[in-house]
């Protein structure tokens, strides 16, 4: 038997009827209350309003979880590749050995970029922030792909998903590339897409190459980790944006926009600055948790706890591990991670922290992986956004496909009533 809400608005009942998830998560369908009784609801930020139905991620913050297509995040982490689980994300299922073999080869034929972007990211100034390049890079990709894509037509829908994934990485590099005054790279198709990316960033003309495959697995892992997280803010972005037809570039710049904010993919760089900060100060790790329980002090420790995670986070779990072995790998001598390190371990023992469920999160620990491997830290929301792309594209392919209104909230006007029109001139 279907479960149903009832609302009572100026004396009038109302029947609603509530759906439940495929994971028992249960929603008041509201699609008929203004129709039916004139009003709305207000939820600033959306916090209780789910925006769509989506079979692609599921997360409960509560427990700690996090699974795509209903494979927990540990065992895609564990025994999966980056490309292999954007397969999964964008189409549904898994790959076969000869589909995986097949979209590989497949987005190597889109990597090339038209050579008329370099006079795009020649017009920008060295000093610009990439994730600004980045949003401008891909939303000019429209320029050269003119012909918008048939959504009901499967071979044009994997045409274009395949060369998004390809471009999108080359001039993701290409941002790191201008802000260094190095010449830009070119994917090399006879390395894997993880591989492809070190040597994109960090190959020079003076020699030659070769990634660290214990560096090409962490970030693997790291792109996976952050390959899709439900409805977040430049997810709902893509979404909402695809919803006037716009198409797959143009909606991928403007979650690109997105996530660069502070709040959303810029929290890993939040965190490497306030790592900066406290070296500046000394190093004095117990001054600044000191600081961050004083309520009274604007202080606050980046990179621990998190909006939805309300345990561990399941992705700092995982990451943790690999940013050990990065570090012992790569040797590094470095205040500022031993700094991060200190912040750790007396965030793990303290009875306040732990109280708060303030645990370390994905963007501590990335961020700490990122700053190892010398990556700057203006960069760090451009790694995010490489993870992150296949979750766009898959989240832009279902509202598509699933033909979704366009988006268009209501508001509750508190302005000015009717005024007459007196000129202050």
């Amino acid at each position: 038997m279907s479960k149903i809400a009832t609302l009572e608005v100026d004396g009038q009942k109302i029947e609603l009827p509530v759906i439940t998830g495929s994971e028992n998560e249960s929603a008041i369908d509201i699609n008929k209350l203004r129709d039916l009784t004139g009003v709305i609801t207000i939820d600033p930020g959306y916090k209780n309003s789910g925006s769509c139905k989506s079979e692609i991620t599921f997360l409960d913050g509560e427990l700690g979880i996090l699974r795509y297509r209903g494979y927990s995040i540990e065992d895609l982490a564990e025994k999966a590749g980056f490309l292999e689980v954007s397969y999964l994300l964008i189409f549904g299922e898994l790959p076969t050995a000869q589909q995986l073999e097949q979209f590989e080869n497949d987005i190597k034929k889109h990597t090339l970029v038209n050579e008329e972007m370099k006079n795009i990211i020649d017009g920008f100034p060295k000093t610009a922030h990439p994730m600004g390049v980045l949003s401008a890079l891909t939303s000019a990709l429209t320029a050269f792909n003119p012909k918008a894509v048939n959504v009901e037509n499967e071979k044009e829908m994997y045409e274009a998903i395949c060369k998004t994934m390809a471009k999108f990485l080359v001039i993701a590099t290409w941002t790191y590339r201008k802000s260094m005054g190095y010449p830009l790279n070119y994917y090399d198709n006879t390395k894997g897409y993880v591989e492809n990316f070190m040597q994109l960033m960090f190959q020079l003309p003076t020699g030659p190459y070769k990634a660290n495959p214990i560096i090409v697995d962490a970030l693997d892992k790291l792109f996976i980790l952050h390959a899709d997280h439900e409805q977040n803010c430049s997810t709902s972005t893509v979404r909402m944006v695809g919803s006037s037809h716009a198409g797959l570039f143009a909606s991928i710049s403007a979650g690109v926009s997105a996530l660069w904010g502070p709040l959303h993919g810029g929290a890993n760089q939040a965190v490497l600055e306030m790592l900066e900060e406290i070296n500046k100060d000394g190093g004095d790790t117990d001054k600044f948790l000191a600081k961050a329980k004083d309520k009274n002090d604007p202080f606050r420790l980046m990179g621990f706890g998190h909006r939805v995670y309300k345990n561990f986070d399941p992705r700092a779990k995982i990451i943790k591990k690999a940013a050990n072995e990065v570090l012992e790998t790569l040797g590094v001598d470095d205040p500022i991670l031993e700094i991060a390190k200190k912040l750790e371990a007396a965030a793990l023992e303290d009875e306040y922290f732990k109280s708060r469920n303030l645990y370390p999160n994905v963007d501590f620990y990335s961020g700490i992986i990122y700053r190892a491997l010398g990556i700057p830290t203006d960069m760090f929301t451009v790694m995010f956004a490489i993870g992150r792309l296949p979750g766009w594209i898959a989240q832009w392919k279902e509202m598509r496909e699933n033909k979704e209104p366009i988006g268009r909230p209501r508001q509750i006007y508190t302005g000015h009533p009717l005024r007459e029109f007196k000129s202050n001139k």
